[in-house]
């Protein structure tokens, strides 16, 4: 009989989800039975990635932004109580799985509830250190805690001075082991010719998806060149209408994605760590437009434009013509190590 494992996602736009694809995939090549838990749209991806997986419902942490960005902190701090009510909800959750699937060992990512003190539980983050501006320690310190109640905690970056998560992803010590398992992306390069100027990606939590969408499309009206235009709503049909050079979808399976990236000369999205991730993988030119308020992906924004990569700027100073200044930057030219998932899963979950 395979040994079951929990993988659990959060449902925070699409990369938690992304890029647990890879964890999934390795874990059947490697002989164990992912069952898949998350919500929303996480859940709704994963399930047609994986359609012939065992996907379970997990409670939602109801994420969601402000118009204005200079109020994230806040309201954050306001959503907290409804955020530790669904950290609690999904850890009496969580056992409840593992009597029924005869679960042997859990992968969460950024879920804080999805462990068991019983079963070897690893979590995976890109943020040891949470930042948020004046706040960054305690921020930093809360998140410590939760990671502390797992097994290991995976890190999907380089551990060395080259690496795309900067002081998000590196501590000098911690209480449990922390494993840099390399970047995680679904994607592979493929040598093909440029078919499109543009790509643009957009995802993330509402209303701030829908903001910068609007923003966009009126933005790139007269961007010349062929745009291919993913708003990231995950819908049980995929719908795709063209109007003059632009071609907009609702979404793209992992496949298409992979494929219209490599095609594509230049990618314009947020500045995610798993979008960062997968366009590093891919090698690709890029232009970053932060959530506004953010502070996770403003740092990596700014982080790679002084590190002469790509160009960023903020969302409510976008116009199509910053585009020119992709030309000044380098692109994200990384080589990632070959991730060793038969010794990362052996030595957690063999000795049960």
């Amino acid at each position: 009989m395979k040994k079951r494992i929990l993988v659990a996602p959060l449902n925070w736009g699409l990369g938690h989800a992304t890029r647990t694809i890879p964890i999934v995939h390795a874990l059947i090549e490697e002989g164990f039975e992912p069952i898949i838990a998350s919500d929303g749209d996480a859940l709704l991806l994963l399930k047609k990635e994986f359609p012939n997986l065992t996907s379970l419902e997990l409670p939602s942490y109801h994420v969601s932004y402000p118009k204005n960005g200079r109020y994230f902190k806040i309201k954050v701090l306001m959503d907290s109580p409804k955020l530790l009510s669904a950290i609690k909800a999904e850890k009496k959750i969580t056992q409840t799985i593992i009597r029924k699937h005869n679960i042997w060992g859990i992968i969460s990512d950024n879920r804080l509830g999805v462990y068991h003190e019983k079963l070897p539980s690893v979590i995976i983050t890109h943020q040891v250190n949470v930042l948020s501006g004046c706040t960054t320690w305690l921020t930093s310190k809360l998140h410590q805690s939760f990671i502390k109640k797992f097994n290991e905690c995976w890190i999907p970056d380089m551990k060395g001075a080259l690496n795309l998560s900067g002081e998000l992803g590196h501590i000098t010590s911690f209480k449990i082991p922390i494993k840099y398992i390399g970047p995680l992306s679904r994607f592979a390069k493929i040598q093909t010719p440029i078919k499109n100027d543009l790509l643009v990606l957009i995802s993330g939590p509402e209303p701030q998806r829908t903001l910068l969408e609007k923003k966009l499309l009126t933005e790139l009206k007269t961007h010349s060149g062929k745009i291919v235009f993913v708003r990231g709503i995950v819908e049980a049909e995929q719908s795709i209408q063209t109007i003059n050079q632009m071609t907009i979808y609702n979404f793209m399976t992992a496949r298409l994605l992979e494929k219209t990236i490599n095609e594509s000369a230049l990618i314009l999205s947020r500045s995610g760590y798993t979008t960062i991730m997968d366009l590093s993988k891919l090698n690709k030119k890029a232009f970053f437009i932060p959530t506004p308020g953010q502070f996770e992906q403003e740092y990596l924004a700014k982080r790679l434009a002084e590190q002469g990569l790509a160009p960023y700027c903020l969302q409510s100073e976008f116009t199509s013509h910053k585009l020119r200044e992709v030309h000044q930057y380098k692109g994200l030219q990384f080589e990632f190590p070959k991730t060793n998932y038969g010794e990362l899963f052996n030595s957690l979950f063999q000795g049960k």
